[in-house]
């Protein structure tokens, strides 16, 4: 049976688990140091416990990284420290060049990378959710999940092209939503708000009430999606694009970040005071809040 390492088992992680799962893997995680309902979560779905991250890298065939944005390059670092020797799927939202300072650290060690982005929510449905392979041993990775629900493709053997796309992908899909709460903050204090919600309502009477959906939503992941446009801006500054609109992005997400651990959907006026600074959610100085 191929052995495979989830580091980690978040809600979209514990969903690439269940695909390798269904594909014939037997799946290890890592206890050490994470929260009860990540353990939960591993357990709901019989993960096997490899309790340390060196133990899991002695067990295992194939690691798969996904983790947030921020933190990417440091866990790959420390897989490779813990002594693996496997195949090493680095699956975050991480610039082209960040999958290929990785890449080049595991060929170093001899040791061979696959670039991978997923596009789509935590994949429990066939047709829903993509996970984009690229590199020498995409044919290879792509096995461990052949049986779905996750649905794979592979887009050549070039490290970097799989982050690329997650990369252009999102500008546009979280970028927008980014905006759009800007916007609808900004015209909340400037006492626009109702006539811009009645103006776009004539283009398309629908456009408000998602909107204000998606602003609100999209609070449960901000905390994640900041270093997320961090890394789309450095895509984009890398072909000579301006990054300056996806920085501002990144703020946007920091500001809703304390959201993340509210109980339930916040209400788009708490929404719109922790984007203006002016709630508890946002007792931070402008100063502090600044991306480097």
């Amino acid at each position: 049976m191929k052995k495979l390492g989830i580091l980690h088992p978040g809600e979209m992680g514990i969903s690439i688990a269940a695909s390798a799962q269904n594909s014939g893997c037997k799946v290890y995680w890592v206890s050490k140091d994470r929260s009860d309902q990540t353990r939960r979560r591993a357990e709901l779905h019989h993960l096997e416990d490899a309790r340390t991250l060196k133990n899991l890298c002695q067990i295992s065939d194939v690691i798969v990284s996904v983790c947030p944005p921020d933190a990417a390059e440091e866990v790959s670092k420390q897989v490779l420290a813990a002594g693996f020797q496997g195949l090493f799927i680095d699956a975050n939202a991480i610039s082209p060049q960040r999958s290929i300072n990785i890449w080049q650290a595991f060929e170093d060690h001899g040791l061979d990378v696959v670039d991978g982005s997923i596009i789509g929510g935590p994949a429990w449905q066939p047709g829903r959710t993509w996970l984009y392979l690229s590199g020498a041993k995409a044919h290879q990775a792509a096995e461990y999940f052949s049986a779905g629900p996750l649905e794979i493709e592979i887009i050549g053997d070039k490290i970097g092209k799989a982050s690329a796309l997650k990369m252009c992908f999102a500008a546009y899909t979280k970028g927008t939503t980014a905006l759009l709460s800007a916007i609808l903050a900004a015209s909340e204090e400037l006492g626009v708000r109702d006539e811009l919600e009645k103006q776009w309502s004539r283009g398309d009477t629908n456009f408000t009430e998602q909107t204000q959906q998606r602003v609100r939503h999209v609070t449960a992941k901000a905390w994640r999606f900041e270093g997320e446009m961090k890394e789309i801006a450095s895509t984009l500054a890398g072909v000579g694009i301006p990054a300056g609109f996806h920085i501002a992005a990144g703020e946007i997400y920091h500001r809703m970040a304390d959201f993340r651990y509210a109980a339930e959907t916040p209400k788009l006026a708490e929404v719109l005071e922790a984007l203006l600074l002016k709630s508890a959610y946002c007792d931070q100085s402008d100063d502090q809040n600044t991306p480097d």
